[in-house]
């Protein structure tokens, strides 16, 4: 259980009477669905296909939210509607007062990518000034007892990233974290800092004067309501939000067990690319890596030259002077994804997913089937251009 207290108080198997949504801000709307007990977000985001907002949800009749939900009389019975928007009062006069930033799922500037990921949250929380939805989005994460050696690694890798329009998200944690963001900060490369905790504290308090530095190009971000202390739990479910924004997460040491190696996993989950770099097999901080390497859950790096070869970035670029002709054997969904590729000459699977606001695995079958027709290639990195 969280230590943020709750104070909805349930009537055991009575529903709530219908709230007056007029009384009520969409933020205190978007907040009072993450304090619903017994929705968590997998199924608010099915409800919400249905009714599509959370005006609707709150004003939607107890018949219709049975019908449309799936969710037992007993389930929805438990989800208070009305103390769920009363609790969230306090979180908006917060939110107002400290001038937070909240980013709805269904919102343009929430993170785009993580719209992908079945378990994203439905609200983030931010400080700072932040751009997820770049074409260039890395995690770069590592141990909490970094070496000269993965410190090296780190001034290469993030020297490497300057000038390049590349957004870098850690996690502020001791180590290589918070070395990775001060470099950062140094080169002028926005960074963004994914916390474990509500935005009314910062964790650990001595990375309070770089997180400070970090507002103007950059920022802090959690899912956490204010109020949630930094538990033992609410790591790995951080960690999901570092690997579900990003095109590819970069491990720069580890040992065998350890926060970044659940982010590498998770990163595999989501379908984005992973790298690690190795290290000697007789040091305990190089083990986590190098098995990531060893079962293929990592691709093998050992300068900032192979991620940009494998990611496909470090290519500039250029206009065809072929004219492309849209086939007219195409489907309109096939048509439109030649025509960004056309403008954009090489472009991610993520953006393709971006711009047409289409599953990924809807836009992978188009995409295999464009390339089955000749009329693109895939490159590395999960990119494609027209052939």
């Amino acid at each position: 259980m969280s230590s943020r207290k709750c104070f909805i108080k349930n009537s055991k198997f009575n529903l709530p009477k219908i709230p007056n949504i007029l009384n009520y801000t969409d933020l205190q709307q978007q907040i009072a669905l993450t304090l619903l007990e017994g929705a968590g977000r997998r199924r608010m985001r099915h409800i919400l296909s249905h009714v599509e907002t959370p005006a609707a949800f709150f004003a939607e009749r107890k018949s219709n939210l049975l019908k449309i939900s799936g969710l037992s009389r007993h389930i929805l019975a438990k989800m208070n509607r009305e103390a769920a928007l009363k609790t969230a009062e306090t979180y908006v006069e917060y939110c107002i007062h400290n001038s937070l930033n909240p980013y709805f799922f269904q919102s343009d500037d929430f993170p785009a990518r993580l719209n992908h990921c079945e378990d994203a949250p439905l609200l983030l929380f931010g400080r700072g000034n932040m751009n997820f939805n770049t074409t260039k989005v890395v995690a770069v994460v590592g141990t909490r007892k970094a070496t000269g050696y993965g410190k090296e690694i780190s001034e290469e890798l993030i020297r490497s990233f300057a000038g390049k329009d590349i957004v870098v998200v850690s996690g502020l944690a001791y180590g290589i974290d918070i070395y990775v963001h001060e470099l950062c900060v140094q080169a002028g490369i926005q960074t963004i800092a994914v916390l474990g905790h509500g935005l009314d504290r910062l964790y650990p308090a001595v990375h309070r004067n770089i997180a400070q530095l970090m507002l103007d190009n950059g920022g802090l971000l959690t899912e956490f309501l204010p109020g949630t202390k930094p538990d033992r739990m609410n790591f790995p479910m951080r960690n999901r939000i570092v690997a579900g924004m990003c095109d590819a997460t970069i491990v720069i040491e580890s040992g065998a067990k350890g926060g970044s190696l659940i982010t590498a996993e998770l990163a595999n989950d989501y379908n984005r690319e992973v790298f690690a770099y190795p290290g000697d097999i007789k040091r305990e901080l190089s083990s986590g890596c190098n098995r990531l390497i060893q079962q293929n859950r990592a691709h093998l790096v050992t300068s900032s030259q192979d991620f940009f070869r494998i990611m496909d970035w470090d290519q500039k670029g250029h206009t065809s002077s072929q004219q492309q002709i849209l086939f007219p054997e195409l489907s309109p969904e096939e048509q439109v994804l030649v025509k960004l590729m056309e403008e954009k000459q090489d472009v991610s699977l993520d953006l393709l997913a971006l711009k047409t606001q289409t599953a990924v695995n809807k836009i992978s079958s188009a995409l295999l089937n464009l390339e089955f027709l000749g009329v693109i290639k895939s490159l590395p990195g999960k990119r494609f251009s027209l052939a």
